[in-house]
């Protein structure tokens, strides 16, 4: 699949100063703090105000001489975090976009990117700087300087000539999630991050200066960063942002910061959808306003059709738009974004015979209800019998999309599954300290190229998929294929079907993987309980007719685990090769 490069676009220091000078009044960025009172206290910068607060930052960088290190940002949601991340730009710093060390679950993730990064100077708050601190005393070798964003004033007479700033110099190092590796910096060029929120403008169709984001997404990944912070220097909009525990707690906060309003863009991964539409009751929805959104993207995780259903039919009385809902493709090695739907466009979801996509063919069966429609089937991408529902990503915005054969890294005509690679201005030149797998990730050349498409250059995304209909479908992972008896499962798929066979299997806790045998490999299945009681046996007996019946392969083992025990990425995503290892040394022994 091709579409024609995003057009070239000015570096978002550039823009960021452009804005400041046309537009130094309007709001840029409002953080609503629900800490510091329930209902949510806002505060907010003008572009003039975050210019001056960026440029006093850069002037403390480069008087230290920092132009060219690497920065940590070690601070809590806010708009401080803003400031960094725009201060190291104009400084040519090397931001790395990371969080607090009080964030839950996150120590040793965080240590071990420290590590990896070595970075020169940390960027936090007066607020945390006592746990940076207390962090940074452990570290073998602690950074050279810690800067408390909040604490620097701005002072025009310090601010000193500007970085001289190119396309190809590093903007920050996007850490991995590590779902299937250990955490990996991605160099993220000023000319990525500049073509990749082109790219977005561009194929959502973006007015400049007309939208408003609105989010909870964490700064330090690459939906966050990029929808939340970016975008709305490169398209003069307005970000109204909220931190993620405020949405956890109440949910229906999110669209509060959306209702009654005008051109509103939003995103999340799919559970954030669903999490809205079984919380929010109709006591909260009371007063909400969602006709001035435009596109609700839904990516970063596999997006179920009944998770949509279910969205827009909890929603349409608050006047969502019954085409809000916009699937999307993207992965931090192309800085975020791929493909999606254009706001206004129906989301296309068909149904597929799961057998032929097994054997690596994409064959249609009779379409079902569409996302709007009632819901029809168990919840999740199955449809039933040997049918699999999947949700199309749209098309390639600016960029060139191919499915390959990982083997023989021939591309294969539509309608054929294989590995999805991406090619264009937005895709990274690399990981930091690259792991050993990292050439073969990277720079990959297409056998005998197609005419259409670039012989080189290629990003190996390790995702699968299929061209259908002009529409990019993704099918899953590649390392996280489970082939038994010479066909191909996709995870997610029997991911859902379990837990859809009982109701005492928590939503959206269930791994599915392949572990080896004596003759090949074999499908396991382990899967959190949800509250309440439950009988194993009658639990184990539902799991294994499901997927006996809807996927024709029988499984060898399965586990009902505590709540909490499957390992999840800094994402949320289900990280199925620490299953696979946490199962083959015997931690789930004595769970079922």
């Amino acid at each position: 699949m091709t579409a024609p490069p995003a057009a070239a676009a000015t570096t978002l220091v550039q823009r960021a100063r452009e804005l400041a000078a046309e537009s130094p009044d309007r709001p840029a960025y409002t953080f609503v703090d629900y800490q510091a009172r329930a209902q949510g206290q806002a505060q907010c910068l003008t572009w003039a105000e975050l210019d001056r607060r960026a440029t006093a930052l850069a002037a403390v960088l480069r008087w230290h001489g920092m132009a060219g290190e690497r920065a940590a940002v070690l601070a809590p949601q806010g708009l401080d975090y803003v400031v960094a991340m725009l201060g190291a730009f104009y400084a040519r710093v090397i931001a790395v976009p990371l969080f607090t060390p009080d964030l839950p679950r996150y120590a040793d993730r965080l240590t071990r990117v420290m590590a990896d990064a070595d970075a020169a100077c940390v960027l936090t708050t007066s607020a945390a700087r006592e746990s940076v601190t207390a962090l940074l005393s452990r570290a073998p070798a602690p950074p050279r300087l810690v800067l408390a964003v909040d604490a620097i004033e701005p002072d025009p007479a310090a601010a000193g000539p500007d970085e001289q700033i190119g396309a190809g110099d590093i903007a920050y190092l996007q850490y991995t999630s590590g779902s299937t590796r250990q955490p990996a910096g991605v160099m993220i060029t000023h000319g990525c991050l500049a073509a990749n929120t082109a790219q977005i403008a561009e194929r959502l169709r973006i007015e400049p200066g007309q939208v408003t984001t609105v989010g909870w997404l964490p700064l330090f990944h690459d939906m966050g960063f990029v929808l939340t912070v970016a975008m709305p220097m490169a398209a003069a909009a307005q970000a109204v942002f909220m931190d993620p525990a405020a949405f956890l707690m109440r949910p229906v906060r999110w669209l509060q910061l959306a209702s009654g309003r005008s051109e509103v863009f939003a995103a999340g991964p799919n559970f954030a959808y669903d999490y809205c539409a079984a919380r929010i009751g109709a006591d909260a929805k009371a007063g909400i306003d969602l006709s001035g959104v435009r596109a609700l993207l839904n990516g970063a995780e596999p997006v179920r059709p009944a998770t949509m259903r279910r969205f827009a039919a909890a929603f349409a009385g608050c006047g969502l738009p019954a085409q809000a809902m916009t699937p999307a493709y993207g992965l931090a090695e192309a800085t975020v974004y791929v493909s999606s739907g254009a706001p206004g466009e129906a989301s296309r979801v068909v149904d597929f015979d799961r057998r032929a996509l097994e054997l690596g063919a994409a064959v249609e069966r009779p379409a079902g209800p569409g996302p709007a429609g009632p819901p029809a089937g168990p919840a999740g991408p199955v449809a039933g019998g040997g049918v699999i529902s999947l949700v199309s990503c749209g098309r390639p915005g600016g960029q060139h999309v191919a499915i390959v054969d990982p083997g023989t890294r021939r591309a294969r005509p539509a309608g054929q599954a294989g590995e999805i690679w991406v090619c264009g201005p937005n895709v990274s030149p690399g990981y930091f300290r690259p792991p050993a797998d990292s050439p073969e990730v990277f720079g990959a050349t297409l056998a005998g190229a197609p005419p259409d498409l670039p012989p080189g250059g290629w990003l190996r995304t390790g995702d699968t998929g299929v061209l259908h209909g002009g529409e990019l479908f993704v099918t899953g992972r590649l390392k996280d294929l489970i082939i038994v008896d010479g066909r191909n499962h996709y995870p997610h798929d029997v991911e859902v079907t379990a837990q859809d066979a009982h109701p005492a299997i928590r939503r959206d806790r269930v791994a599915a993987f392949a572990a080896p045998v004596e003759d090949g490999s074999c499908l396991v299945v382990v899967a959190e309980r949800a509250a309440g009681p439950a009988d194993l046996a009658e639990v184990t007996r539902a799991v294994r007719a499901a997927v006996s019946e809807h996927h024709g392969i029988g499984l060898h083992d399965f586990r009902l685990l505590r709540p909490g025990a499957i390992p999840r990425t800094s994402s949320g995503k289900i990280a199925r090769s620490a299953c696979l290892e946490r199962y083959l040394a015997g931690d789930y022994a004595g769970a079922s």
